[in-house]
């Protein structure tokens, strides 16, 4: 019986893993796709972004809106690239996930040192679906920390 319930709990982890993954996944589709109701809507109604060059979006509707101006301007015919580099739970309901990519022109396959990022996505499981709770992304442009 032992072996049964490890394996269910390693099922039950992996598939967990899987749908916090369809999640950034889904943010790739939904930028590809410039729809930005998608990528809202993969938020939590209080959610936020907290961008390079200081931007700070809260709230769904926030985002929203921000992101439909991007796609209509600045992030146009562009494309995310985000690998997934670390998947950590914290609760059966909260995981943080870490990326690196960023924005890819056109014909890009990856992204111009002011465009790479690494990002920090919180996760939230509300009501057995995964949602962004929180994400933050620093440009690896900006250069290392003194000593390190």
């Amino acid at each position: 019986m032992t072996s049964n319930a490890t394996e269910a709990g390693i099922g039950t982890a992996r598939g967990e893993e899987t749908a916090a993954r369809a999640v950034i996944d889904d943010i790739g589709k939904a930028w590809a796709a410039n729809d930005g109701d998608a990528f809202a809507d993969a938020y939590t109604e209080d959610g936020s972004m907290i961008l390079s060059g200081d931007r700070y979006l809260s709230g769904r509707e926030v985002i929203r809106k921000t992101i439909k101006q991007q796609f209509a301007s600045a992030h146009q015919g562009t494309t995310l690239l985000q690998d997934i580099v670390d998947v950590r739970f914290l609760s059966p309901q909260t995981a943080v996930v870490i990326t690196e990519g960023g924005v890819l022109a056109p014909h890009e396959t990856a992204p111009a040192p002011e465009r790479a990022i690494r990002a920090t996505w919180v996760l939230a499981k509300q009501s057995n679906t995964w949602l962004i709770a929180a994400y933050q992304n620093t440009r690896n442009a900006d250069g290392t920390l003194p000593g390190a």
